[in-house]
Order: structure tokens, then sequence, then C-alpha cells
């Protein structure tokens, strides 16, 4: 029989204070998922926890620098300790910069190397190393699933974010290659997948998507007008993707990038 069930799995789930990952962690708890909330603010990983809590789920915040494999490795022992498993891992720590950004201001010929550095480091090493501490978890027990969060810009490259684009399409090609190499290597009980989120309004890029009285900006519209949907995603609107991702109802399903976009990827004039 198809199940969706996800109750009493453990997801570790990184980025896990930000505006998508907290959202997704609050609906797979009241889903029964047991979750582990990283992040690199141990204290706004224990908030979300908290808010978990209330709200009758079972969770527990931890701080963690993803691109230390030693901060890595510890946080996968103080969740061990914690849960005594781990059944899942989401990897949705990443980001962008200014400074990595072109814009009239910041040419290309002029980006600064730290700048294009980290960012890459954040979205793909910050996917990589984690996958090597819980992938190994997986790999001496013989099970687990993995869901990368890839983006839009991997595969067109969005104007102006040159680092993050390059980035997130490393993360499809990661994606890809673990998924392989697990199965090939340790274990065929091992998924790896990715989420590719489309253009989601949230408080953080408000003020790109509409001035100050509403109405949309040209990149809003831009968006819009490209989104045969005709309307930006929410942030609870990635839940179903990665339930879905993490359940044994894909259990065939591996090495797949799921864009979630309303058709953004599949629109062409």
């Amino acid at each position: 029989m198809i199940s969706f069930d996800l109750r009493d799995r453990v997801a570790v789930i990184t980025g896990g204070a930000g505006v998508l990952c907290s959202v997704l962690a609050e609906e797979m708890a009241q889903m029964g998922v047991r979750c582990a909330i990283v992040d690199i603010v141990e204290e706004k990983a224990k908030e979300v926890a908290a808010r978990i809590r209330e709200a009758g789920g079972e969770a527990e915040g931890f701080g963690c620098d993803v691109l230390d494999k030693k901060y890595v490795e510890a946080c996968c022992d103080e969740v061990l300790a914690q849960f005594h498993k781990v059944d899942i891992l989401i990897n949705g720590a990443g980001g962008n910069m200014p400074m990595a950004t072109t814009g009239s201001d910041n040419l290309f010929f002029d980006l600064p190397v730290d700048a294009i550095k980290w960012v890459f480091d954040l979205n793909l090493l910050g996917t990589v190393l984690p996958t090597q501490v819980f992938g190994k978890l997986f790999a001496e027990q013989d099970r687990g699933c993995v869901v990368n969060f890839s983006s839009m810009s991997a595969f067109t490259p969005l104007t102006r974010t040159l680092a993050y684009s390059g980035a997130k399409a490393a993360i499809t090609n990661f994606t890809q290659w673990m998924a392989t190499h697990f199965n090939q290597e340790y274990s065929k009980n091992i998924r790896v997948n990715a989420v590719a989120p489309g253009f989601l309004h949230t408080r953080q890029n408000h003020y790109l998507l509409f001035d100050e009285i509403g109405n949309q900006t040209h990149r809003g519209k831009q968006i819009i007008d490209h989104t045969p949907m005709g309307r930006y995603g929410r942030p609870e609107e990635l839940v179903g993707a990665v339930v879905f991702l993490c359940s044994d109802a894909a259990s065939f399903v591996n090495g797949v990038v799921l864009p979630i976009d309303g058709a953004f990827l599949a629109y062409s004039i």
C-alpha cells in the first residue's frame, strides 16, 4: 500500500530557523515527524523548536555551522543522543548576498572573490558536509533519505545572481551524483533528491516584489508574467513535495530535482 505516513521519523533540517525551513519543520511536525532544527544561530533554532512543541509536536533546536565538519559531526552526536536515530536529512541551509550579485553599482568585473566564495561555500559545501556526516550514518544503518534545496536559477541562471545561480546548479548536479554514489557504493535503500522552489512570497523578499503602496515592482511583474499560474508561491506549498520525497510513496524516486514553481520553468514565449 502506498504510504505518505512519516510519523515517528526523525528529520534533521539545516537552515531550520530560516523562513522556508521553519515553515517546513512546523508543518512536518504536525504530521508526526520528530524534528531536529539545526541553524547557525542556536537561539533561533530553539525558538522554532519551542513553537513546534507548543503546537503539540516534537522538536529540539541545535546550533551548528554547516561549513565546519567538526561542528556537523558534534551536532550529529547531539541529535542521536536526543532522538536515538535519524531517518531524513533536509539540507535547507543556503542563501545569497548583495556583494555577489551584479548591479549598477556592482559590476561583474568587480565582484569580490570573497563574496562569490561565501555564496558558493554556504550553498554547496553547506549541503555536501551535512550529507557526508549524516550520509555516513545512513550507510551504516542501510537506509535514509536526503532532500536538498536547489532553485529555479539552477535550470536557467537568473539575471544578476551569478554566484547563487552557479551554486544551486552545483547542488542539482551533486544531488544526482550522490543518489548514484550511495546506491552503487553503500546501500540501495538511500535516496537523494532535491526540490527547486520557484518564486515564493515572504516577508524577506516583499520589498523586491512590491513597492511601498503595494504595486508590483518591475522585477515582480517579470516574474508573474513568466509564471503561468499567475501568482507567487507560499512557503507552505513546499511541504507536500518534501513529504512526498521523504515518504515511502517515493520509494523509487531517486536523483530527481522537483520544481515547485507554478510552471515557471515550463514557460517559453
